[in-house]
């Protein structure tokens, strides 16, 4: 019969919430364990117990902002249209960039910029989610020629390139504390790339 171990006495997902909250504003180097452990309100010995290591959490962390913040994946899964579904991409990621209830930018931007080369792992992780992006992006935008919406020789993958860096700027325009109009007005003329292309 097995032994029942102690419950951990606090809320792991608000501990995981607290957690994703102090990455973002910080990234995965600038987050100390002492920060971490004082916003989810544990210890490290409960920090470790129900987490694992930093990078653990920094991985669940991630996973969850993916979840609860991916307006790029909402956009491109539910508009019309791929102009449509670009465009709300970048506003709606725009309006969240500078929401004051939360840190400015992107967690994901904003630890992979600051990330050092040790954390192999890490990196590892945030490219593969920067790479989800591009991936859905360009997939999109496939589609969008296959139906007429763009012409056949348009090139999809240097305007998926230019959408996604546009995405990844605004992010670190929010960290640096633009506001989001001007977030906005970026976005007005970002567009006219797309009526370029849909023209030929």
């Amino acid at each position: 019969m097995g032994v029942r171990g102690r419950p951990r006495g606090f809320d792991r997902d608000a501990a995981l919430r607290a957690a994703m909250h102090v990455f973002w504003e910080r990234g995965y180097d600038g987050a100390s364990i002492g920060e971490l452990t004082a916003a989810m309100g544990i210890n490290r010995p409960s920090l470790y117990a129900a987490f694992g290591d930093k990078e653990a959490l920094f991985a669940e962390a991630v996973a969850r902002y993916e979840r609860e913040e991916n307006a790029t994946a909402r956009a491109l899964r539910e508009q019309p249209t791929a102009r449509a579904a670009v465009e709300a991409m970048l506003r709606d990621n725009a309006d969240a960039y500078c929401d004051p209830a939360t840190p400015p930018g992107c967690l994901v931007v904003t630890a992979a910029v600051g990330c050092a080369p040790e954390h192999v792992g890490v990196r590892a992780r945030l490219a593969a989610s920067q790479r989800a992006v591009s991936e859905a992006l360009l997939r999109r935008l496939r589609r969008a020629v296959g139906e007429g919406e763009l012409p056949r020789n348009a090139d999809v993958g240097a305007l998926a390139g230019y959408y996604d860096a546009l995405l990844q700027g605004l992010s670190l325009q929010a960290r640096a504390g633009a506001s989001r109009r001007r977030l906005q007005r970026i976005i007005d003329h970002a567009m006219y790339a797309w009526d370029a292309a849909a023209d030929g």
